[in-house]
């Protein structure tokens, strides 16, 4: 782990709190994106659980995602109840080098699976980082 890891996911957890509350059904997730060194993008998920943090934080990288590393404060998705692309998915598709999680997801949308397949694919997913400051801070069950 390095310092500037958790400066990311401090980060990443301080910009999901801003949505705190305004995300049912979903939990209020946090993302930050940085490519060699530098805050790229960023984004929580947004007020009524759609879009993702990864999704709209992905999508303001754009190509600069790839070969970066995301911080995200809960697990990314391996499946969406909507039948569209997973976090995980989203991830990948956008060569992602390297994911950092804080706290594991037990939903049946996550729960291992979004980080099962960016392993699978190469991606190293550290788990674990500021997990009980982020589940204190956004209300995540473990």
């Amino acid at each position: 782990m390095r310092s500037t890891d958790l400066e990311h996911m401090e980060r990443a957890i301080a910009v999901a709190r801003a949505n705190l509350g305004k995300t049912v059904p979903n939990p209020c997730v946090g993302c930050v994106i940085v490519a060699d060194g530098e805050v790229i993008a960023q984004a929580a998920t947004a007020p009524g659980g759609r879009p993702h943090a990864e999704e709209q934080a992905l999508q303001a990288a754009g190509e600069r995602a790839r070969g970066a590393t995301a911080y995200v404060t809960l697990e990314p998705c391996g499946a969406r109840s909507s039948g569209g692309l997973s976090c995980s998915e989203r991830l990948l598709a956008a060569g992602v080098a390297r994911v950092v999680v804080a706290a594991e997801d037990a939903s049946p949308y996550a729960s291992g699976q979004g980080a099962e397949r960016l392993r699978a694919a190469g991606v190293p997913v550290e788990i674990g980082l500021l997990a009980e400051e982020a589940a204190a801070a956004l209300g995540y069950a473990g």
